[in-house]
């Protein structure tokens, strides 16, 4: 499975902060430190690895989504924006798995008498930000507008 990663200049500034806010609290970390931790999170083995990959191009990469970017679309047919929380290319290329935290919670309830909102969710989308799951009329449940 392939990941999606943000540009090596984000990654580097991703591992400037940390370095910082670890010597503000008083542990000391060096920047090659911060930058292999920084892979490890991103599930590379080390800053190299990491490095290449990032500079690889990807369906995801040519829309601009990466981990952190503000989207906007309809979840079940409702407008949203939101921040890319994970994303992740599924085996076969052909789709990502996204999670995104919503600006405002989105009431995925049609029926007048209840609600129920959502912060978060998790989803499959092809390279056009739409998901191949659709609700029983038809509707793709997540549509990002790219």
């Amino acid at each position: 499975m392939t990941t999606t990663y943000p540009a090596i200049d984000e990654l580097k500034a991703r591992a400037r902060r940390l370095r910082q806010a670890m010597n503000d609290r008083g542990a000391p970390m060096t920047h090659s430190a911060a930058l292999e931790m920084i892979a490890r999170q991103h599930g590379a083995r080390d800053w190299n690895t990491l490095a290449a990959l990032a500079a690889k191009p990807s369906a995801a990469a040519k829309t601009r989504l990466f981990v952190g970017a503000h989207v906007r679309g309809r979840y079940l047919n409702q407008p949203f924006t939101g921040e890319i929380l994970a994303l992740s290319a599924l085996p076969g290329g052909d789709l990502h798995r996204i999670t995104i935290h919503f600006d405002e919670p989105v009431d995925v309830v049609t029926f007048e008498s209840f609600s129920a909102f959502r912060r978060r969710v998790n989803a499959q989308i092809d390279a056009d930000g739409v998901s191949p799951r659709k609700t029983s009329n038809g509707v793709a449940h997540l549509v990002l507008d790219l």
